[in-house]
């Protein structure tokens, strides 16, 4: 009889539901049991799990590794892909595989070297990967300075966080002065240059920043799979033009993604984007992680994520290569299930009206409405 997997997401993207779909739909005959925690208890990947628990708000990182550990000894877990608190997991691989769980996530030294990007971006050039102009930001001096230079080049200046993700805190700067426009339709990435002088000046602590010309599409997603000897199994780009999304297995994207998979050690999966700046392909971010948007590989005929567990427990997948690229694209939003609320019936009757059934989990690669992961 072949053991089932277990396997726990710690507090993840909703996205990853499609993630842990695609593991319990696995070509093997081994069976997929997942473990899911998270701080909200609406999130979607809560209600997906086989068992699930809500995470204990303000532990430090090292209260959280041992959270990690007593979840991965009480709840037999196999494999452990994490998301928050990353780095400070990753440098007890130790004793998580001496509790027999094997972690799905790079070394700590790949970890530690793409948490900043300013240290990314100068530990990739230095391998001869291709960056944007960039310069760290932290008073108003300095943001003005970079904007100048950019602005004279006839590029749009833009900044986001140093250390962050998800396209959380990403602005493009605009000369317009604020008025209605601004507040017409939809909130705007744009943000009046005095505005953000003003909130500086104003600010109690200085920032840090990355501030760059703004990069054009398309924006290309190379999703890798590396193993433990540093070799890529898997590398395959995701393409996005505006609404219209496709794949690609051109060397000009996936050449370079090999080439930072392989010389950080990115075991097991990252994603490594890149835009364009003039007629080249630069780098734009590097994700430890599993990518929100993996699950789309199985319009390639991939199946991503079993292929990182079975890498994870020493079962080498050989080199995972696309069948087929599926046809461009787009993505549309799609309900999930969540797990009752804690309102007896009664009185969810009496707010909401009779119970449904419950929200079947898609049969199919179904999409959501956002190009980067939905919140977490």
């Amino acid at each position: 009889m072949v053991s089932r997997v277990r396997v726990w997401l710690n507090r993840t993207y909703a996205e990853n539901v499609f993630f842990m779909d695609q593991l319990r739909r696995n070509p093997s005959d081994r069976a997929v049991e997942i473990h899911a925690t998270h701080g909200d208890a609406d999130s979607p990947v809560l209600a997906a799990a086989d068992t699930a628990e809500l995470e204990p708000e303000g532990l430090s990182p090292a209260a959280y590794v041992e959270f990690a550990l007593d979840q991965c000894a009480r709840r037999g877990i196999d494999v452990f892909v994490p998301r928050l608190h990353q780095a400070a997991v990753v440098a007890h691989r130790a004793e998580f595989e001496a509790a027999g769980t094997a972690l799905l996530a790079p070394p700590p030294e790949a970890v530690a070297v793409f948490q900043d990007k300013v240290v990314a971006y100068e530990a990739v050039q230095a391998i001869g990967v291709p960056v944007p102009p960039w310069w760290r930001v932290r008073s108003v001096d300095e943001l003005l300075a970079a904007v100048e230079e950019l602005e004279a080049h006839g590029h749009r200046a833009c900044f986001k966080p140093a250390s962050g993700a998800g396209g959380v805190g990403f602005r493009m700067i605009t000369r317009a002065p604020f008025s209605l426009s601004h507040l017409n339709g939809f909130p705007s990435p744009y943000v009046p240059l005095d505005l953000v002088v003003e909130a500086l000046r104003a600010a109690d602590e200085p920032v840090d920043w990355l501030v760059m010309p703004r990069l054009e599409q398309p924006e290309v997603s190379v999703d890798c799979l590396t193993g433990p000897d540093n070799r890529v199994r898997m590398a395959v780009g995701r393409t996005k033009n505006g609404r219209r999304r496709g794949f690609t297995l051109h060397e000009q994207w996936l050449e370079p993604a090999r080439r930072i998979a392989e010389g950080f050690g990115l075991h097991h999966l990252s994603n490594i984007q890149f835009r364009m700046y003039g007629d080249r392909p630069v780098l734009m971010d590097v994700n430890t992680r599993p990518a929100g948007g993996l699950h789309q590989l199985s319009l390639c005929g991939i199946n991503a994520p079993w292929a990182a567990v079975r890498l994870a427990l020493g079962e080498d997948p050989g080199e995972v290569v696309p069948p087929f690229l599926g046809q461009d694209y787009t993505v549309v939003s799609g309900p999930r299930p969540l797990r009752p609320v804690s309102l007896p019936q009664q009185q969810r009757e009496e707010d909401t009206g009779p119970l449904l059934p419950a929200l079947p989990a898609p049969a199919g690669p179904v999409e959501t409405n956002t190009a980067q992961a939905l919140p977490l």
